[in-house]
């Protein structure tokens, strides 16, 4: 897929295009954002541009090099994620790794890059190596990046694809040029929930994309046939008593029975409390449209900074779960003591 098929992402793409146009491609580039928002097709795009044969510093798409590079088997293009994400593609299996596939990008696979780049570029003027889930990398891991990163290898470009940029080592960022990915807008990512889930209908479809927080691969795998749940999960939370712990704890232990359950509960929750910061203003138009009476009702009993607090509290709660593997019921009991016993 080449940069210009990149979706919703106009300014990122257009300093991209004009690196590239002008032939200054920087050595390094972070692109950062969040997950399922477009970074890793521009990074392969990217990747395209620099090696297209037909159109050179643009990208075609469709000749041999850049059908290579989207397939991931172009030998000048090297891919670094972690062992658990090469599991998750199919693109490894478990038997390949003596241990169990580590979550980390490990320095034994930096090293292993380092060594390909040191070579000369076997078809196309410029080695690209691109790190997925850069943030992965553990701490020696970065160290031995930081070396790459401050003596290049001529004629090489390295992109690191993020969605916790705070997490690497502030010296790599500040050696890297920055893109940044922005959330996709809902009514292309209701579109997309349309096109690719037949037989859905324009209200659900609109409540499965704003639950996705702006990311096309939580869209896609959200569960619209679960939006049954949706309410039962709002007027659960709605109807907590905040001098009522036990009723806190008991909602945490049945919405993080599992992961995905707490996930979906906590994006249904995230959405919902943007509903009812809107219905602090008059006219404003509702995502949960079908619960507008409930929505004025809670408005009225939380202040503005209440509704912000609780929403930080749910985003905290998520990425504890998906990106620090916490457990989901701990995390959901600690959300809920946070927003009504502080």
């Amino acid at each position: 897929m080449p940069l210009s098929s990149v979706k919703c992402q106009d300014r990122a793409i257009a300093a991209l295009e004009s690196a590239l146009a002008r032939g200054h491609v920087h050595h390094a580039w972070l692109f950062h954002g969040p997950d399922g928002v477009g970074k890793e097709l521009a990074a392969v795009g990217l990747a395209q541009a620099l090696c297209c044969t037909e159109q050179p510093d643009v990208g075609c798409g469709t000749c041999a090099s850049c059908r290579r590079v989207e397939k991931r088997n172009h030998p000048d293009v090297t891919m670094v994620m972690p062992e658990d994400e090469q599991v998750k593609r199919g693109v490894a299996g478990r038997s390949d790794f003596e241990r169990t596939p580590s979550r980390d990008i490990r320095i034994e696979q930096i090293r292993q890059l380092q060594e390909r780049l040191a070579f000369r570029a076997l078809e196309s003027k410029t080695k690209v190596a691109i790190l997925v889930g850069a943030h992965a990398m553990n701490q020696p891991a970065q160290n031995a990046l930081l070396k790459t990163l401050e003596e290049p290898p001529s004629g090489t470009v390295l992109i690191l694809v993020s969605s916790a940029p705070d997490k690497l080592l502030p010296t790599i960022r500040s050696r890297c040029s920055k893109a940044a990915f922005g959330p996709l807008s809902v009514e292309f990512l209701t579109e997309q929930i349309k096109k690719s889930k037949k037989g859905v209908d324009d209200v659900a479809a609109g409540q499965a994309a704003a639950m996705a927080a702006g990311s096309m691969s939580r869209a896609l795998a959200f569960d619209v046939d679960g939006l049954a749940e949706r309410k039962d999960i709002i007027e659960r939370f709605e109807a907590l008593d905040p001098a009522d712990a036990r009723g806190w704890l008991a909602l945490a232990e049945t919405l993080g029975e599992d992961r995905a359950s707490a996930e979906i509960a906590l994006d249904v929750l995230q959405v919902w409390l943007r509903d009812v910061s809107c219905a602090q203003v008059t006219g404003a138009t509702l995502v949960n449209g079908d619960l507008q009476a409930l929505a004025v009702a809670a408005a009225a009993k939380v202040s503005s900074a209440g509704v912000h607090r609780r929403s930080v509290l749910i985003d905290e709660a998520r990425n504890a779960i998906t990106q620090r593997n916490g457990a989901a019921r701990l995390q959901l009991e600690r959300m809920f003591i946070e927003m009504f016993a502080a």
